[in-house]
């Protein structure tokens, strides 16, 4: 019985020398020798790598720096009194988001309180409501200021986490593809040979998965990145909601101070 089934199996049965004549070295061995679709396959996987990694050290210095010139600049915002002193020092910090938000409120209260100085006086056409108007118009100008650069801001801190979102969801089946097409032409040339030994299958779907290997290497990185740098932004998103809808209340106190006193 023993006798019957080595005589079965031993003529399947290879070497490692055999293996080693099929094999190649290397990984790069693999990807030299692989065929010419999972090489562009291979290729493709690289490029959406490189440009992830380029996106992901971008939005690092970016982050980065909008986060720490945010900080700086609600220490300076708290402790200012004047507006027009913040406004010079906002300057100075182009990264942060919630600096540009203020600049651009400041622009237009400025351009309100310089509307709101000459009315129609000058034209002996005083309005008896404008005292009542030009607040609530304000307000709204200043309003959609805000939310005008809190969307500027938000598009210019998102930017490029799409492609990241978008290789992290398609290097996978990309790779999966030169996978299977690399298996596909693999049994192909089992079939030309006419031998289903080690030695023939093992070097094409080694060939084969090296795919599958580049395009988690590709995908990985990037939906971690993408996880991450988005929670910051909705965070930072957060941050802009809440400073403008004080900032309003601050101009809002300020529009009623001014019009006790004029009465």
């Amino acid at each position: 019985m023993l006798e019957m089934l080595s005589q079965a199996i031993l003529p399947s049965v290879v070497t490692s020398g055999d293996i080693s004549t099929g094999l190649q070295d290397n990984v790069w061995d693999l990807v030299l020798n692989a065929g010419p679709t999972v090489k562009m396959v291979l290729l493709l996987l690289m490029l959406f790598s490189i440009i992830s990694w380029g996106i992901i050290f971008l939005k690092f210095r970016v982050i980065r720096a909008a986060i720490k010139e945010t900080e700086l600049f609600l220490g300076m915002f708290w402790e200012t009194a004047k507006l027009s002193q913040i406004y010079a020092e906002a300057k100075k910090l182009q990264h942060s988001p919630l600096a540009e938000i203020f600049r651009s409120g400041y622009i237009e209260l400025e351009k309100f309180r310089k509307l709101a100085t000459s009315p129609m006086q000058d034209l002996g056409q005083a309005n008896p409501d404008l005292d009542l108007i030009s607040p609530i118009m304000g307000m709204g100008n200043i309003r959609r200021a805000l939310e005008q650069a809190m969307i500027a801001e938000r598009t210019r801190l998102e930017k490029n986490l799409n492609f990241l979102a978008t290789t992290g969801s398609t290097s996978p089946f990309i790779g999966l593809f030169g996978t299977v097409w690399g298996i596909m032409d693999a049994f192909r040339k089992i079939g030309v040979r006419g031998s289903t030994n080690l030695a023939t299958v093992a070097p094409g779907i080694s060939e084969a998965l090296i795919a599958t290997a580049v395009g988690l290497f590709a995908a990985i990185p990037a939906v971690v990145a993408y996880n991450y740098y988005l929670g910051k932004v909705k965070n930072l998103s957060s941050e802009m909601d809440n400073f403008s809808s004080e900032f309003l209340n601050i101009i809002q106190r300020n529009f009623e101070a001014t019009r006790k006193a004029q009465q």
